[in-house]
């Protein structure tokens, strides 16, 4: 095992799956900011932690960030300039991303150099941890692989969390851009929907429910035309122990069509 995540069982780390949504998030004052913050003054102080982001896709392969100084992605358009000169300046975990390496077996993981940290980390890691001192590397998803593929490597990840790893997943419960309602109107009836179901099942712990959400037809197509910020969830899923309960914050709605429901396991 690599010495510098090396752990005792006491030092497990807890699990989230946050809804990111906005980027503006990360710099306005806001209910979502604000419980990211006293989130963060609740946790553990991790060795390192580990994110997986909606917005770093690998096609045909899968890859974690392994330099010792990743860069800040500001990968999105048409902000204000106050959002593009924000650097979130932690330091990387190459020791740690080399043990996930070995942990997962499901699948060979390629060590990247080029990537960084996009702003589907940085943004609720900003709030969260904002001292930035805590090393911080991604996960990449392999988006053509099946719903199981994910959740199964969820599962190898789990043991990063007894070696002082923080594991994250960042996208949406609900995330459709197409149907944003910018004139700040209520959520469609159909996002309420899908949210509920899936609420219901990851507090069931009803985990077929969601690795099968394609099977809720065009439902989860309204809730998510591509279901990269889906994704996620499911490694954070894998990696929860049996009998482990959800705490949910922030179950609210953003412009209508993004679900920022979040969850941690302690």
């Amino acid at each position: 095992m690599i010495d510098c995540i090396q752990n005792s069982s006491s030092d497990r780390m807890p699990l989230m799956f946050v809804g990111h949504g906005n980027p503006m998030n990360a710099i306005v004052d806001n209910t979502f900011s604000r419980t990211w913050r006293e989130i963060g003054k609740t946790l553990p102080n991790p060795r390192a932690i580990l994110s997986i982001s909606a917005h770093w896709i690998t096609p045909e392969t899968t890859m974690v960030t392994a330099m010792t100084r990743p860069k800040t992605i500001h990968d999105f358009g048409g902000f204000p300039n106050e959002l593009y000169q924000v650097e979130y300046p932690s330091p990387g975990a190459p020791e740690a991303a080399q043990a996930t390496q070995d942990a997962v077996t499901r699948v060979p993981i390629a060590l990247d150099q080029d990537w960084g940290l996009d702003h589907g980390t940085w943004s609720v890691l900003l709030p969260m941890f904002p001292a930035a001192d805590i090393p911080v590397y991604q996960l990449s998803i392999d988006y053509g692989q099946p719903a199981e593929f994910h959740y199964e490597i969820g599962q190898q990840l789990r043991a990063l969390r007894e070696q002082g790893v923080l594991i994250m997943g960042s996208g949406n419960l609900v995330h459709n851009l197409r149907r944003v309602r910018f004139d700040g109107g209520p959520p469609y009836d159909w996002a309420i929907e899908f949210d509920a179901i899936m609420a219901k099942a990851i507090q069931d712990g009803d985990h077929r429910t969601a690795i099968e959400f394609q099977k809720l037809g065009a439902l989860a197509q309204m809730a998510h035309p591509t279901y990269d910020h889906f994704l996620p969830l499911l490694y954070v899923l894998g990696a929860t122990d049996p009998n482990e309960q959800p705490e949910f914050f922030n179950s609210d709605f953003d412009f209508g069509s993004a679900s920022m429901r979040s969850m941690i396991y302690r």
